[in-house]
């Protein structure tokens, strides 16, 4: 019977120094080769529990006292004017989110989110990408690596924009310029909503429509072939997805809000938070896999309790519908829906009755996607100036999110110069978020 005795040259045995000696390698060879071997990463299969995302972004930097984290026993200089609501868990949000409260148990707030900018690009950067800005590369947007590695969905883009791509760091990054989000160009709120680019020119028939691809594929293969820049690799990508979405009436029926009942649109309010958040349920459900959306000016520093009572209102009535809506529709297990902000307002009230930025600690809602449900995590102390239990960076929020989505966020991407960098650098998956 033939015995099989491993092969001699296996890693183990390889780097020994017995084996290095016999092949003529050096000590210092066989640290170069155990320092190699050390650097190659090995990246374990994840299950997705969220097949899409839905990230709501207030910009401007959202009050945590006035909206997730009241403090009613502070000194009113610090609570503010507003009081508290009872959620249906027994905890508390501001009175302001009386729709939200409802509809609690289904969420999964942050309220230790901290990260050290106080400047609001700098901050808006840290919670797009989860990285601290850097003056020597560009890190992608979480859309941009969705459609990275993924890419799209049932014709659909795999990363939209409603209504339009609300900064700079919502882009691609180091990341070529064709994993770039698809934007509406107008507000599903306004009358007469059209997305941009979306149906043929007028005069422009299917087969007048067919012929122009073909001459554009000409030209484009002649480019190609002379020229082979991101650019041109990304007007072509754009092309493809462009006449993916004008030639299948499913893809564009998914941006057809004017499709959806009077009811639940006047369920969801007619107005931008509403008729925004209505939009990217549709999305999702039709196959978008991140969409990213925008609601409001959060930057109040002046008269907080006047500015709060103005834009509340309708993004609670929005929000609280949007989670009955994905749940109604079966598919809230399968989104994840986070509501960010690029920081937090200061602990006291200033002297023009608003509040300043504040990066040390804020909230962050979450719901769906395979998270908890009527999960409280970590805390802000008495004062809401700093977290007191379970901080949480938003290099940890970014890699939990990937995480949901099946992405292994320690990955490494190749950035210009064949440099291997990290989706998330250093972040953790926040294991008691996860249900």
């Amino acid at each position: 019977m033939n015995k099989c005795d491993g092969n001699p040259l296996s890693r183990r045995n390889f780097l020994t120094v017995g084996a290095a000696a016999g092949l003529g390698l050096s000590m210092s060879d066989m640290f170069r080769l155990q320092e190699a071997q050390a650097e190659i990463k090995n990246y374990d299969f994840i299950e997705a529990k969220a097949k899409s995302v839905i990230h709501i972004f207030l910009p401007g930097g959202a009050p945590q006292q006035e909206l997730w984290d009241p403090k009613p026993y502070s000194p009113i200089e610090y609570r503010g004017e507003m009081k508290t609501i009872k959620t249906n868990t027994g905890e508390y949000f501001s009175e302001t989110l009386p729709k939200t409260a409802q509809i609690a148990d289904k969420l999964c707030v942050i309220r230790s989110m901290s990260h050290g900018e106080a400047a609001h690009e700098r901050g808006t950067h840290n919670m797009f990408t989860g990285y601290r800005p850097s003056p020597a590369l560009k890190f992608p947007s979480f859309g941009a690596v969705v459609s990275h590695e993924y890419g799209p969905r049932k014709n659909l883009p795999p990363y939209v924009c409603v209504p339009n791509v609300p900064n700079e760091y919502a882009g691609t990054g180091y990341l070529s310029s064709s994993f770039a989000p698809f934007s509406l160009g107008s507000d599903p709120a306004s009358g007469g909503f059209k997305v941009r680019d979306l149906s043929l020119p007028g005069g422009v028939d299917d087969a007048r429509f067919y012929r122009r691809r073909s001459a554009l594929e000409a030209v484009n293969n002649y480019f190609a072939q002379k020229n082979e820049s991101d650019q041109v690799a990304a007007m072509d990508t754009f092309y493809e997805r462009a006449y993916s979405l004008v030639s299948s009436p499913e893809a564009r029926e998914a941006f057809n809000i004017e499709a959806e009942d009077a009811k639940l649109r006047d369920e969801y309010g007619r107005n931008q938070a509403g008729q925004r958040m209505l939009m990217a349920r549709r999305l999702v459900q039709a196959g978008v896999r991140m969409v990213t959306l925008t609601y409001g000016g959060w930057d109040m520093h002046q008269r907080i309790t006047d500015s709060v009572k103005r834009q509340v209102p309708s993004f609670d009535q929005a929000f609280s519908a949007l989670i009955r809506d994905l749940e109604r529709q079966g598919i809230l297990d399968d989104t994840l829906v986070m509501v960010s902000s690029e920081f937090g307002r200061t602990p006291k009230i200033n002297k023009d009755a608003g509040r300043d930025h504040w990066p040390k600690v804020f909230s962050v809602a979450l719901a769906g996607g395979g998270l908890k449900k009527g999960y409280i995590h970590g805390a802000s102390n008495a004062t809401s100036s700093e977290p007191e239990i379970d901080p949480v960076g938003p290099e940890d929020l970014a890699t939990t999110m990937y995480h949901q989505m099946g992405i292994v966020a320690d990955k490494e991407l190749m950035a210009p110069g064949d440099r291997p960098i990290e989706i998330v650098d250093g972040g953790k998956v926040i294991k008691d978020l996860l249900a």
